[in-house]
């Protein structure tokens, strides 16, 4: 807990059995009050290990992608009265050690919502990042931030903390239920008009972190290119997006 603010970490999972207990052990529950592991229907002994810790556990029962993954995680977090819910990966490529700085960012009323950037510090290629990803995410990054009108160093991170009121007035049941989830939730964020503050968050690229493959990267690249679009026309006035409400 930070300034009487409720933590919740969630962690949506798919066969992180090797490197889940070594997230965990980072993550300092001095400050973290809860935590919640989604399972999404892991051929390894993710939820087995999940069980033995002390972490609140759900297992979906077929494979609903990672953008069902996390409307479980959020859904779970929100009914456990969580006040600020982060998102944490537990195949260890972003380090938990980062938590409380990114908590601290909401708790005390600074943003609305964090994201940990691999680009800030110029951590990504030094943490392993493959050349054609930096270039790519530097590439899809500068394009998005002309059609959004931003200056984020990055939107493709999976490192992300969320204030309670973020999460309740964004309809993330309606995004997609694949990867192109985190790219819909900024832009609503952005267009709802809420602040986006960035960590430079550390990563690290070894055969147990989970990745994307090539050609599922291509069209998850296309993908965030239509959503930014989709975007710009939203706030140019000219073709509305229905995955962004009015504002209140």
């Amino acid at each position: 807990m930070l300034n009487f603010k409720k933590i919740c970490v969630v962690l949506p999972a798919f066969n992180a059995e090797r490197t889940l207990e070594q997230t965990f052990s980072e993550i300092s529950r001095d400050v973290v009050d809860s935590i919640i592991l989604v399972d999404d229907a892991s051929s390894d002994a993710t939820a087995s290990i999940s069980f033995s810790l002390p972490i609140t556990t759900i297992v979906h029962e077929r494979n609903l992608g990672y953008g069902a993954n996390q409307k479980t995680c959020y859904t779970k977090a929100l009914q456990s009265e969580a006040d600020i819910i982060i998102m944490l990966h537990p195949d260890y490529q972003y380090t938990p050690l980062l938590l409380t700085a990114m908590a601290s960012m909401i708790a005390y009323g600074v943003y609305d919502a964090v994201i940990g950037s691999r680009i800030l510090g110029q951590s990504a290629l030094r943490g392993g990042m493959p050349f054609y990803k930096y270039v790519s995410n530097r590439f899809l990054t500068f394009i998005q931030n002309i059609l959004v009108g931003r200056k984020h160093t990055e939107y493709h991170t999976g490192y992300r903390a969320y204030s309670r009121k973020v999460l309740e007035c964004i309809p993330f049941q309606n995004n997609s239920d694949n990867f192109i989830f985190d790219n819909q939730m900024l832009v609503q964020i952005i267009g709802l008009g809420f602040s986006i503050g960035e960590i430079s968050c550390p990563t690290r690229y070894f055969k147990e972190a989970s990745s994307i493959r090539f050609f599922s990267s291509v069209r998850y690249g296309v993908g965030c290119l239509w959503v930014s679009l989709r975007y710009c026309l939203h706030r140019m006035g000219v073709l509305p997006y229905s995955l962004i409400p009015p504002l209140p």
